[in-house]
């Protein structure tokens, strides 16, 4: 792609084509998700190499668990379900209108726009898609331009398995894709970090277009008194270094109860060396790509060192032959809220744990910080998860775990202030790319004429109007 005109004639095209076929049937739908199956499921390998040269290294496993896996769940859960999610709710009128009937009938948007970050640039891009494609959209996809040869190969495939009018990818920098984020979409959806949504945003209110972000923040890990903690530790440790940190909903910081703070970190350096037995030369330990990024997180945990903040290494940064970078996993203990690493999303391999008085403590603390992407709470106290799900806000939550909602395509994803707005997967993006049409059928037996002028008091008394 080279310049924004190409972008407006690839978008012109997609809508003449949904203007011809304005509501695509269920076998069409379900045709363009199989075929979105089959690209991912066939060319399995190719993702796994690409992602891991744009990294420097990823581990096979986690791309094919994060990127490949969620994908085809995600196609496959949404094929065999589509066909309830499109049939018209019929709706309830109320006594006054009958017979007359109501019911709200999914229409499909037009052409939705995705742009998808660099961190899951196969999942972050094609799970969105599957929505839009479900709910009867065309769709055009950025992925990032720090993932070069994901991108490459997705525009491939996708030039491959679907006509450019169907489903298209725009390769380019980030000059393209501040073009892409001004075309007049029917929707938009960002996937990144708050400043960069905030610019998408503010393009896309120039034609009102309705935007879903999907931001990130400082997602909390609470660590209750009653908590098992090395149970707590392994499923953190899972949760936070998986990718390298790199991952929009894992642990930010932990907050656990202060007595039992020492015991925590034991647990979680024993995970850690469980985990990855080589250190950051294990590997299933994956590369942290970027160099102004590995500086931004190297500039963090020098200012907390400098600050006097306990700093535990958890193995050594690892310069790869083929040019990758391995940062260590790393536990910061009470840091202050000073600290950049405290009031900044850390995305990357440090982890800030800090002791708290009590699980009121903990409560008032993410109270007072912006609203995170997730929330996890380890703990079996029934009180204390009912506390946390009325007195806190979060874009999801998990007991006793990190990150597996994301892998319920049932339950929607998105954020709530600044970690993002909108949700999408399964039937929450279905309806998120759909309009939610209003359809009114009086009956010829109405008789809502006797509400005509001249107004008859007794009968608006009778209706209790």
């Amino acid at each position: 792609m080279s310049d924004a005109s190409d972008l407006q004639a690839l978008l012109d095209s997609q809508r003449r084509a949904f203007k011809e076929a304005p509501f695509p049937s269920l076998a069409t739908r379900r045709d363009r998700l199989k075929r979105l199956a089959t690209l991912t499921r066939r060319h399995r390998d190719e993702i796994v190499t690409a992602i891991s040269t744009d990294f420097g290294h990823r581990a096979a496993m986690e791309t094919r668990l994060t990127e490949v896996a969620t994908v085809l769940q995600s196609a496959g859960f949404t094929r065999r379900r589509l066909r309830r999610w499109m049939r018209p709710e019929r709706q309830p009128v109320g006594w006054r209108l009958l017979p007359a009937r109501a019911k709200v009938h999914y229409q499909p948007l037009g052409v939705v726009g995705i742009i998808a970050p660099s961190n899951y640039p196969w999942n972050l891009a094609w799970l969105p898609a599957i929505d839009a494609l479900a709910a009867g959209n065309r769709v055009m996809i950025k992925p990032s331009e720090h993932s070069p040869a994901t991108s490459a190969l997705m525009a491939r495939l996708a030039a491959r398995y679907f006509a450019p009018e169907e489903l298209c990818v725009a390769e380019g920098d980030a000059d393209l894709a501040r073009a892409f984020a001004a075309l007049p979409f029917d929707h938009l959806l960002f996937t990144g970090s708050a400043n960069i949504g905030r610019e998408v945003a503010r393009a896309a209110a120039t034609n009102l277009t309705p935007v879903t972000l999907e931001l990130g923040g400082k997602t909390p890990a609470l660590v209750a008194a009653d908590a098992d903690l090395e149970r707590a530790a392994e499923r953190i440790a899972f949760g936070k270094w998986l990718n390298a940190g790199r991952t929009c909903i894992a642990p930010d910081h932990v907050l656990v109860d202060a007595s039992r703070l020492e015991a925590f970190l034991k647990a979680m350096q024993r995970q850690i060396a469980r985990f990855y037995p080589q250190g950051t030369a294990s590997h299933d330990y994956s590369a942290v790509p970027g160099a102004a990024h590995r500086q931004r997180l190297q500039a963090m945990l020098d200012e907390a060192r400098d600050h006097g903040c306990r700093v535990i290494d958890l193995g050594e940064r690892l310069e790869l032959p083929d040019g990758g970078v391995k940062l260590p996993p790393t536990l910061i203990v009470d840091p202050s809220d000073s600290l950049t690493l405290m009031h900044e999303e850390i995305f990357g391999p440090w982890l800030p744990v800090l002791g708290v008085r009590d699980m009121d403590a903990a409560i008032t603390r993410i109270k007072s910080q912006p609203r995170p992407l997730a929330l996890y709470a380890f703990t079996e106290d029934p009180a204390l998860r009912r506390r946390l799900l009325e007195e806190t806000h979060s874009g999801g939550v998990v007991f006793n775990d990190t990150l597996w909602h994301n892998a319920v395509p049932a339950l929607p994803f998105g954020g709530v202030g600044e970690s993002g707005s909108g949700a999408y997967h399964g039937e929450a993006g279905f309806q998120r790319f759909s309009h939610a049409r209003a359809v009114f059928t009086q009956s010829p037996r109405s008789q809502v004429g006797r509400l005509n002028p001249p107004y008859r008091r007794w009968l608006l008394r009778l209706l209790g109007l």
